[in-house]
């Protein structure tokens, strides 16, 4: 599988509800209409709301300043690369391609809405399923692009990520209530300068996202907690920028979901 995350900043012009509104009742249907035209696989809305807005102001706290949160997260999976470069080879396809980013250029700030291929490398899954956060549910995802320190390379920050960081998280994920956990690391892909000509948006430089889901109903609290996110918190100074990086927390709408 490969993923187009692709964050998105509104326009100046456009209010957060109608923003919000329009990507929903839109572009997600749109997306949706175009799953066999562009062999799409899954294509999942991350939106944040009012009830997630205490977490991100929580990690916020733990962690400094910050790059401002991004309105929403739209990612795009595909069965590989192969078939992505196929995609891209079709004429027709690109053209349908170019329509739904015409559609999101109505509500979105192009060059302020970076984008980039990735694969995932999944940590913790609690259940046989994928989880998604659904806005009926307790449960809540948070997005974070990470961008590393500016004295490690970019080689050596995703090894820290995924051999040292990684098996961090796992060992306090019970603790912190995690349902499930994927680092998600940036591909580079000639095929990402392709997508970002049709959208009008720029390659985005993060190493990649980490991504978590936990269930607000079944909150873990107490020293155990408090251990856990304090220990995952001063490993994230050993190889993240804070400063460069983003957090958002909000709820999932899935309009693709096939083949899986």
């Amino acid at each position: 599988m490969i993923r187009l995350v692709h964050l998105l900043k509104r326009r100046a012009d456009v209010s957060a509800a109608d923003f919000d509104r329009q990507w929903r009742d839109v572009m997600g249907p749109a997306f949706a209409a175009e799953q066999t035209h562009c062999a799409i696989v899954r294509h999942v809305q991350t939106w944040r709301g009012d009830t997630t807005a205490a977490i991100e102001a929580a990690a916020q706290a733990d962690r400094g300043a910050m790059e401002s949160a991004a309105d929403g997260v739209a990612e795009t999976w595909w069965s590989s690369e192969d078939a992505l470069r196929s995609v891209l080879a079709s004429a027709d396809a690109r053209q349908r391609l170019a329509r739904l980013a015409e559609a999101l250029a109505d509500l979105t700030e192009p060059g302020g809405s970076p984008l980039w291929l990735a694969h995932e490398y999944p940590q913790v899954l609690t259940g046989p399923q994928r989880v998604v956060a659904g806005a009926r549910t307790g449960v809540v995802k948070v997005h974070f692009a990470l961008r590393p320190l500016p004295q490690l390379t970019d080689a050596d920050a995703r090894g820290w990520w995924l051999t040292r960081h990684g098996p961090l998280v796992r060992s306090h994920a019970a603790a912190r209530g995690a349902l499930a956990y994927t680092q998600v690391h940036r591909t580079p892909s000639p095929l990402t300068a392709e997508l970002a000509a049709i959208f009008g948006a720029p390659e985005g430089d993060y190493m990649g996202h980490a991504e978590a889901w936990f269930d607000r109903l079944s909150p873990r609290t107490g020293p155990e907690a408090d251990a856990a996110k304090a220990a995952a918190v001063a490993d994230e100074r050993r190889f993240i920028d804070w400063t460069r990086s983003t957090f958002l927390a909000g709820k999932e709408r899935v309009f693709v979901d096939r083949d899986w």
